[in-house]
């Protein structure tokens, strides 16, 4: 094999393993940031996170060809926000608070896109001991107004509360597999080889 020929195949590895290896970085970096001692402050949490998926978007696009860069380079994003979205959901929420629900509030959230879904969010309003949580979000009613809920949080306050044992990372890391895998096999397929300069 020549050299030009093992550079090519070298480069074409790593064009591959740059879903894999970005979305393994930005997790430990998420996990890091979330449920670390001595984590960053948020804004240099979402500044370095951010610039991470978009230098591996943009190197996404530029080493694959056609329109599979740009499909890929989405898939990409979608696959890294996901992983952060994982994180979040593993981080750890160690203190469990019994709370009152004062009231809850449904809003219906409608999606952008041809035939949009209205899904609805349920904001239940909190009296716990402390003072904190405060809130909690859920895709259902967890109790009648004046009922208990169990809620999970993080003391310092560095990933939402959750109540106690909905918080599972399974479904947004299975997402995110999906999209890294698609991204990965566009990468395989369509990846820039040396050519030739016209």
């Amino acid at each position: 094999m020549s050299s030009t020929e093992s550079s090519e195949n070298m480069r074409t590895w790593g064009v591959v393993a740059l879903p894999a290896v970005c979305a393994a970085a930005l997790y430990a970096w998420s996990a890091w940031c979330f449920g670390g001692a001595s984590a960053p402050s948020t804004t240099v949490a979402i500044s370095v996170g951010g610039a991470a998926i978009l230098a591996a978007a943009v190197a996404y696009f530029l080493l694959v060809d056609g329109a599979m860069g740009l499909f890929g380079a989405l898939a990409l994003v979608g696959g890294l926000l996901l992983t952060v979205a994982a994180a979040d959901q593993a981080a750890s929420r160690g203190a469990v608070a019994a709370c009152v629900v004062v009231k809850v509030r449904a809003e219906e959230r409608t999606q952008v896109g041809e035939g949009g879904a209205t899904t609805v969010v349920y904001h239940h309003t909190l009296r716990c001991p402390g003072g904190y949580p405060s809130t909690v979000t859920e895709a259902h009613r967890a109790a009648p107004d004046g009922g208990e809920v169990r809620v999970a949080y993080d003391p310092r306050q560095r990933v939402a509360p959750a109540l106690e044992g909905s918080s599972s990372p399974l479904r947004q890391a299975v997402l995110a597999m999906l999209l890294l895998a698609a991204a990965t096999a566009g990468a395989r397929r369509f990846s820039r080889r040396g050519r030739p300069a016209a």
